[in-house]
C-alpha cells in the first residue's frame, strides 16, 4: 500500500506544480459531476412534482397569460435541472488550457537548462520534458472525460425538461 502514495507524489514531482492545480481542476469537475448525479437521483422528481401541481393547481391552462405561466414554470426546472453545468464545462474547457501551461513551463525550464548547462545533454533535459508532457497529458484526459459527462447531462436535461413541458400538455387539455 505505500507504493500508491510514492508514485502518485513521483507522478505529481514530475508534472510540475502545474500538475496540482490540473489535479484540483479534477476535484471540481467530478464534484460537480456528481452534485448533478445526486440532483437528478434524489431532488429533481420533487422540483418537478411541485411545478406539475402549479400547473394543475390553476384553473386556467388555455388563455395566452396561462401559456406564459407555463412558460415560466418550464423556465424554472429547466433552470433547476442546468445548474452548475455551465461551471462544469467551464471546467472542462479550462483543463486543456491548463495542460498548455505546464508545456509552456516544462519546455521553459528545459530552455533553462539548456541555457545555464551550455549543452543540449538528452538526460539533463527529460526532467523538462516530463514536466511539460505529463500535464498536458492531464489536461485532456480530464477535459475528454468531462466532456463525455457534460454532453450526457445537456441531453439528460433536454430529456427531462421535454417530459415536463409534454406533462403540463396533457395536463392542459383535461
Amino acid at each position: 500500500m505505500p507504493f500508491f502514495p510514492d508514485s502518485l507524489n513521483g507522478f505529481l514531482d514530475r508534472g510540475g506544480p502545474v500538475l496540482f492545480i490540473i489535479m484540483a481542476a479534477a476535484f471540481v469537475m467530478w464534484a460537480l459531476i456528481l452534485e448533478r448525479f445526486f440532483y437528478f437521483r434524489l431532488s429533481h422528481k420533487d422540483v418537478v412534482a411541485s411545478a406539475l401541481d402549479k400547473w394543475d393547481d390553476r384553473k386556467d391552462h388555455t388563455s395566452k397569460y396561462a401559456h406564459w405561466v407555463r412558460d415560466k414554470i418550464v423556465s424554472e426546472v429547466r433552470q433547476q435541472a442546468q445548474a452548475n453545468v455551465i461551471l462544469l464545462k467551464a471546467v472542462v474547457a479550462l483543463a486543456p488550457m491548463l495542460g498548455l501551461l505546464g508545456t509552456v513551463t516544462g519546455m521553459v525550464n528545459v530552455f533553462d537548462l539548456m541555457a545555464i548547462t551550455g549543452s543540449s545533454d538528452a538526460r539533463a533535459m527529460s526532467a523538462g520534458v516530463s514536466r511539460a508532457t505529463i500535464p498536458t497529458m492531464a489536461g485532456m484526459v480530464i477535459s475528454i472525460s468531462g466532456l463525455l459527462f457534460t454532453m450526457g447531462l445537456d441531453q439528460k436535461v433536454r430529456r427531462e425538461v421535454a417530459k415536463v413541458e409534454d406533462q403540463m400538455e396533457i395536463h392542459k387539455d383535461a
